[in-house]
């Protein structure tokens, strides 16, 4: 039997160590740090981060030169053409011949005239099949080819003012949506936090009405309350057992739901520490405005947009007509022989400039000139529209976290305040100076005030995150908020 039972003790030891092991206690801190490592919404922030800054490289790209081959290796035809002959008529002749071509080109787009500007060398070669067949080689040792749109939209140009804009964007709006990472974990994180508070709160009070229904038996037996007072308190003490088996509920729930988002093992039980201080900080609309038009996304976002506008009425602007020139100048030679191809090499010039200008187009062009311009003052009362709102999301966040550190000093005074309080009345029904409506009072507050000092704690951290992710500064340290990109994108 003592076996048996020592066996038995040993396993409840062990579990005990395995549900301790499984423990793990998780400041507000350690979950901002797991969070903006491990999450899916971290994840999705660094991908959108890559994706901008290979479409930013791709842009720098174009700036530079940029080598090309083309060629067939090998044509080979063997087919039927018609041939005009001398006396106009026609025929039919075979062709059965073998051909080679390659060229070799070094291109540099000119952002500064929109144009490009090609180095080229290249080599054909063909022979003819059948009986008397020969070999003909023919070579472009060196070309200089520029290609220039005289009244087209410079795309280049434009992309030079648009896309470094768009990258900047894009690196403040990682950095925002880390700070949302952020305010999503606090939300998680306090919403677990407040769970486990009810728990506790519940947990007690179920002692408490468990103490208090043994007490009133007694009382009731030497005829100190009445009937009703004892069923009042039994039936606070069922309504306590309830309530507790909803809490953790809703406990397991939450925890849950931060594991998820954190990205721990599901069998890993977490503990979440109530923060114990808060910054002491009141922060001034025009400073924190400032910092939000100085390195909010907003404002770069803004200015993207007043460009492509732009943009779009010049290409419209553009379209009206059309000239393009064409220009190469190089050195050519053919013959039958590989080597005397590139000897006796002759000029080889060509000039062609290409218009396009429509005579009647029943004002199209134009119309789509008109379009522009409407949607570009379209979008400037949008983005007029859009500051305002956010000069005033920016006044009422800061109004509301200045006010939130006076909420959450006199929230947890009242929770101090609440438990003193009702502690006494449980003292004081004992010796029975107070009813059971008194003493529910008590609890009800108690409760009520445990859970707004939570909550208002929650308010606090959330605006103060907030905050961060519109001015991308950090209040507390007095800096800018700051990440080495380079790293991010590449780690």
């Amino acid at each position: 039997m003592r076996k048996k039972r020592f066996g038995v003790l040993i396993w409840a030891v062990g579990c005990v160590a395995v549900t301790l092991s499984a423990q793990r206690e998780l400041t507000l801190n350690e979950a901002i740090a797991i969070a903006r490592t491990k999450s899916v919404d971290a994840a999705v922030a660094l991908n959108e981060l890559k994706t901008a800054y290979w479409e930013y490289r791709t842009y720098k790209a174009d700036l530079l030169p940029e080598m090309n081959f083309t060629g067939t290796l090998p044509n080979y035809n063997k087919s039927y053409t018609s041939y005009q002959q001398e006396d106009g008529s026609y025929t039919f002749v075979r062709n059965n011949n073998l051909g080679l071509s390659g060229n070799l080109s070094i291109d540099q787009n000119l952002w500064f005239t929109g144009g490009k500007l090609s180095l080229n060398t290249s080599l054909e070669y063909i022979r003819q099949l059948g009986s008397g067949g020969q070999d003909h080689f023919m070579s472009i040792p060196i070309a200089l080819t520029w290609t220039q749109p005289i009244f087209g939209t410079n795309d280049l140009k434009w992309k030079r003012r648009i896309e470094p804009v768009r990258y900047r964007e894009a690196k403040a709006a990682f950095l925002t949506a880390t700070e949302e990472v952020t305010m999503k974990t606090i939300t998680y994180f306090f919403e677990l936090l407040l769970a486990k508070e009810n728990v506790g709160i519940a947990r007690q009070n179920v002692e408490n009405a468990d103490r208090l229904y043994e007490v009133a038996q007694a009382k009731r037996r030497m005829g100190q309350i009445s009937e009703n007072e004892l069923l009042q308190l039994k039936l606070a003490a069922l309504k306590a057992r309830a309530t507790l088996t909803d809490n953790e509920s809703n406990l397991n729930a939450k925890m849950f739901q931060l594991r998820a988002f954190l990205g721990l093992d599901e069998q890993e039980r977490i503990e979440p520490v109530v923060p114990e201080s808060v910054p002491e900080l009141r922060l001034q609309y025009g400073d924190v405005l400032d910092k939000a038009l100085a390195n909010n996304s907003f404002a770069l976002n803004i200015r993207r947009r007043q460009l492509e506008a732009d943009y779009s009425v010049a290409t419209a602007k553009g379209n009206l007509r059309s000239i393009d020139l064409y220009a190469s100048i190089g050195l050519t030679g053919e013959d039958r022989i590989f080597s005397d191809a590139y000897d006796r090499l002759k000029n080889n010039q060509i000039v062609e400039v290409g218009v396009k200008i429509p005579i009647l187009d029943w004002g199209k062009r134009r119309g789509k000139v008109k379009i522009a311009q409407s949607n570009r003052e379209v979008a400037a009362s949008k983005i007029k529209q859009e500051q305002m709102n956010f000069n005033q999301d920016i006044f009422l966040l800061v109004e509301q976290f200045n006010n939130q550190a006076a909420q959450l000093r006199i929230a947890n005074e009242a929770d101090t305040i609440a438990r003193q309080r009702y502690r006494t009345s449980i003292e004081t029904f004992m010796i029975g100076k107070i009813n059971t409506l008194d003493l529910n009072d008590a609890q009800v507050s108690k409760d009520e005030a445990r859970q707004k000092h939570i909550s208002e704690l929650y308010y606090y951290w959330y605006y103060f995150y907030q905050i961060r992710s519109l001015t991308l500064w950090d209040f507390k340290n007095n800096r800018e908020l700051e990440t080495d990109f380079d790293a991010v994108i590449k780690g």
